[in-house]
């Protein structure tokens, strides 16, 4: 079943501290006042940010029709996600590790201890 930025949403909105909020005129979800993910207007794609440079290019070169970029990204980390084709855990693990990077440390701890995960 393809994801959809409603998925996204739905998954993203229940880590600590995530809202629904705007970021250039547009819908986007922010996690403690900072971009997360946003829905690409091609209406298809989900910006990523976070993503180092070596492993977007490692990203769009094995998986071509999931993961690119536009001469608007270039320079940045960001990488545009194909929701229909991309698997829903691979979307989750990006959207988690930059909501990971936004935390407070205070936050990250709870989180960690709740989930059983390591820093």
């Amino acid at each position: 079943m393809p994801m959809t930025y409603e998925d996204v949403r739905a998954f993203a909105l229940r880590l600590p501290g995530v809202e629904d909020s705007t970021a250039y005129g547009r819908p986007c979800l922010k996690a403690h006042g900072k971009i997360l993910v946003r829905p690409h207007e091609d209406g298809e794609s989900l910006v990523c940010l976070g993503v180092p440079f070596d492993e977007r290019d490692m990203l769009v070169e094995a998986e071509p029709n999931i993961f690119h970029f536009t001469d608007h990204y270039r320079n940045y980390p960001i990488v545009l996600v194909r929701l229909a084709a991309a698997h829903p855990g691979t979307v989750r693990r990006l959207v988690l590790r930059q909501w990971r990077a936004t935390a407070p440390k205070k936050v990250l701890k709870a989180w960690d201890e709740a989930h059983g995960e390591q820093a």
